[in-house]
């Protein structure tokens, strides 16, 4: 008897213990950075910042969204969603599938769609530029936390 007290005390102060070790909760919601490569020569296509929170169906509100490199394909207007599932474990690390799409405003008909995996505070997947003349194409791309 003595000794199962002792080792229920030991579980609840691990329990305990990994419960407050890790003060930050995983979310996907935050400021991010972008950078989308090329597939055929792995050259920067796009860079953007965005800012993403997760809502409880599982989209994506973002907002603050900003290219920081210039193409014909984005001039203005440009409206974007996104998709979130969450997997993995829930001690503060953040896992699941992303989808995001920017549809242009100006000029009209092109369509920026990224799909990925988010790992912690990474987000690498594919992405394809459909659209207008010069407006096609598809890549690698990564997402940082800020």
């Amino acid at each position: 008897m003595k000794n199962f007290a002792v080792e229920m005390l030991l579980a609840v102060s691990m329990v305990l213990a990994g419960c407050g070790s890790d003060s930050k909760s995983g979310t996907i919601n935050g400021n991010w950075t972008a950078s989308l490569t090329d597939s055929s020569n792995g050259t920067q296509v796009f860079a953007f910042t965005t800012s993403v929170i997760e809502n409880t169906d599982g989209t994506l509100s973002i907002s603050n969204f900003a290219f920081s490199t210039n193409s014909s394909c984005f001039v203005s207007g440009e409206t974007e969603s996104g998709t979130f599932a969450l997997s993995g474990d829930f001690n503060g690390h953040v896992s699941g599938s992303f989808g995001m799409k920017v549809q242009s405003g100006t000029p009209s008909g092109n369509l920026l769609n990224l799909s990925g995996t988010v790992s912690g505070n990474t987000i690498t997947g594919t992405w394809t530029l459909t659209g207008g003349t010069g407006c096609s194409g598809s890549g690698n791309f990564t997402m940082t936390k800020m």
